[in-house]
């Protein structure tokens, strides 16, 4: 039931984001120094003309994104293994290989002039059998803080958290001409997170925030991994979330710059999944979701597929970007 909560929650804040899509094009174009009404022109490396040029039909789960400028991605096929690339307003504008999306993108900055992104960044990473439309409401309330939002995108259901991570890095390390980077998790989003910093490393990283990530585990994959239908449904990177301490998420490490944890949960003794032990955000305990290291610690009274759209979150994340704490008026509670 709350899987499906979830994935109704993504469905209608993607009809919000379709109608703010000419909305986010224009602002794009305005940045770059291009009028929002002029029409673009079809790269000569395209080689079917507007034929592809159509919104895509969903499928999210299977595409995961390689680079990310100004709004337009690159993304891989967790099945075929082709590439696409989309615009801001996801229209498709090539397909074929990622060398093909490229030279396609590139001739795309020529033609609009689109200036080299600058400033700071914000990577936003979605969990288990979600999408970036799940921060959708986060995405616009950041953005007033005249950053540059990467709303990563991965098939958290076909690929392990190591292969995401890789992926994750191919996007970092492509934020040419950004200065720093913030990013903002959530549940699985998190483990990627702490695999990436494990294999890799980029000097720019400036703070995170984690929210209800099972950093210890997640107790309801101890229950249920070994069922087929929970193999068929969550893949690969279901089945390394259990919490053994001699396991997977036992081995990643602690980020070493600043992170908060966010966590839900009702305050007492038990939480919102009496099946779960003590406080939970039905989902994930409050005990798995502390991380020694954390600078400063928040709980919600907010069930786990819903943080990413609280709007106490969203400010509380805000804050803790800009000043490294969830409250400008209180003093941070620091996980020992």
């Amino acid at each position: 039931m709350l899987l499906l909560a979830g994935l109704r929650q993504e469905q209608a804040e993607d009809g919000r984001i379709r109608s703010g899509a000419s909305e986010t094009v224009s602002r794009s174009a305005e940045a770059s120094g291009c009028s929002g009404e002029k029409k673009t022109s079809t790269p000569a490396l395209f080689p079917t003309g507007r034929s592809l040029m159509r919104r895509t039909l969903g499928g999210r789960q299977f595409w995961t994104d390689l680079t990310f400028f100004r709004g337009w991605r690159i993304q891989k096929n967790a099945w075929t293994g082709s590439c696409r690339l989309l615009d801001p307003q996801q229209k498709r504008w090539a397909h074929g290989t990622r060398e093909h999306c490229r030279a396609v993108l590139n001739t795309i900055r020529q033609e609009q002039k689109l200036p080299p992104m600058s400033g700071r960044a914000i990577v936003l990473m979605h969990g288990l059998i979600r999408s970036s439309r799940s921060f959708h409401r986060m995405v616009r309330r950041l953005e007033q803080e005249n950053v540059t939002v990467v709303p990563f995108d991965y098939s958290s259901t076909r690929l392990s958290i190591p292969e995401a991570a890789d992926c994750l890095n191919e996007v970092i390390s492509g934020l040419e001409g950004i200065d720093s980077i913030d990013l903002v998790v959530h549940s699985m989003g998190g483990l990627v997170l702490r695999c990436w910093l494990r294999d890799h490393e980029d000097g720019r990283i400036r703070r995170a925030v984690l929210m209800g990530v099972p950093n210890h585990g997640a107790q309801i994959a101890d229950r249920l991994h070994r069922h087929r239908l929970f193999r068929v449904l969550y893949g690969p990177a279901g089945q390394q979330l259990v919490s053994d301490p001699e396991g997977f998420i036992a081995s990643l490490p602690i980020p070493d710059f600043e992170f908060g944890i966010i966590a839900g949960g009702r305050g007492q003794v038990r939480g919102f999944n009496p099946l779960l032990p003590g406080d939970n955000d039905s989902t994930v305990t409050v005990h798995s979701a502390r991380l020694s290291g954390a600078r400063d610690f928040l709980l919600v009274p907010v069930i786990h597929s819903f943080l990413m759209a609280d709007s106490r979150c969203i400010e509380a994340v805000a804050c803790f970007l800009k000043h490294g704490r969830f409250h400008p008026d209180r003093s941070p509670q620091p996980v020992p």
